[in-house]
């Protein structure tokens, strides 16, 4: 039996509060396995009364989570306080929000926990607190180097019950974006996503299929000449690696059905290409995976919604597919 899951509060101000609590008042119909929340205990009791739920919950140590799930919401306390109003980010909170993360994958660590599940963050609340990391996934790329000793490149992918997708730029301007495409970023990319799925996901022979970067995968150089001087190459030296790849390939065709199939995974060249179509087919089912750490990531594929928090209305189907599908990464990998 493996260890629960540890579970961040993300920002108290939005949304993560409510949908933990709702995940745990709900859990036998979403078939969540056993986790725990790292959070403040005050704070998170007051939430629940704020919106009349009535949640039992227990303090406990990592090592006691699982024990009383079935009869309360287990909380590991964080030494930061939190006090937070539904709807407003307020940096006094950054300290928190940050150790609770950082604990989260220590718990990983030493074998208390499976996997680190976080509930939305705020970053521009973290940057007004001098939180130097560019999101939540480049930070848990900078603890996994702490614990591994080897550089880590962390990926985002989302992923949901019909559709993979990973985008190779992530957060820059979509004018820049051509600029920071390079084959050696797109084959890291690759390799990336390719070990993760034998890994993780339990496919042993993956299929990437790669998007192009303009219109019509750029008509054999006529509406640009990225596919051409960057990413086949790139996808040239994927296959000379040994892995599966197609493309690349006209994203305004790729995300059909009969296109999916075909598919285990799609690499696209920035993050509307890979997050729309993600979010159009599945929303509340897709999750937010970070690739290539030393530890199992999940996240809900959402943000903080803060126009939702402490209203009851914030659905917790993503959180809970979150949580699913981190245990099944775990039980892949000990199964590998």
């Amino acid at each position: 039996m493996q260890p629960p899951l540890a579970l961040t509060m993300g920002e108290p101000g939005g949304v993560g509060p409510d949908l933990t609590l709702a995940v745990w008042l709900d859990r036998h119909r979403l078939d969540v396995p056993p986790f725990y929340l790292l959070a403040d205990p005050d704070f998170v009791a007051g939430r629940a009364r704020l919106m009349g739920l009535d949640c039992p919950m227990e303090v406990v140590e990592p090592e006691m989570a699982a024990s009383v799930f079935e009869r309360a919401l287990p909380i590991v306390p964080l030494v930061a306080r939190v006090e937070a109003e539904p709807g407003r980010a307020n940096p006094a909170n950054a300290g928190a929000v940050v150790e609770a993360i950082a604990r989260a994958v220590g718990d990983v660590r030493s074998g208390a926990a499976a996997a680190v599940v976080t509930n939305p963050i705020h970053k521009q609340s973290l940057y007004a607190a001098g939180f130097r990391h560019p999101g939540h996934t480049e930070f848990l790329g900078t603890l996994s180097a702490a614990w591994s000793g080897a550089a880590a490149r962390p990926v985002m992918m989302l992923a949901g019950p019909e559709l993979r997708a990973v985008p190779v730029t992530i957060h820059i301007p979509l004018r820049d974006v051509a600029d920071a495409l390079s084959e050696a970023l797109i084959v890291e990319t690759g390799r990336v996503v390719a070990e993760d799925l034998r890994r993780r996901f339990g496919l042993p022979s993956p299929r990437l299929a790669v998007a192009g970067l303009n219109p019509h995968a750029g008509e054999g150089g006529t509406i640009g000449r990225e596919e051409q001087t960057i990413i086949l190459p790139a996808i040239e030296a994927l296959r000379a690696g040994g892995i599966s790849v197609s493309g690349p390939l006209s994203a305004d065709a790729m995300f059909h059905p009969s296109a999916r199939v075909s598919y285990d995974a799609a690499l696209c060249m920035y993050h509307d290409q890979a997050l729309i179509p993600a979010k159009t087919i599945a929303f509340a089912e897709t999750v937010n995976v970070t690739l290539g750490l030393a530890f199992v990531r999940t996240s809900p594929d959402h943000g903080t919604a803060f126009d939702l928090a402490g209203s009851g209305r914030a659905d917790p189907s993503s959180l809970a597919a979150a949580l699913r599908l981190a245990a099944a990464l775990v039980a892949h990998e000990r199964a590998a």
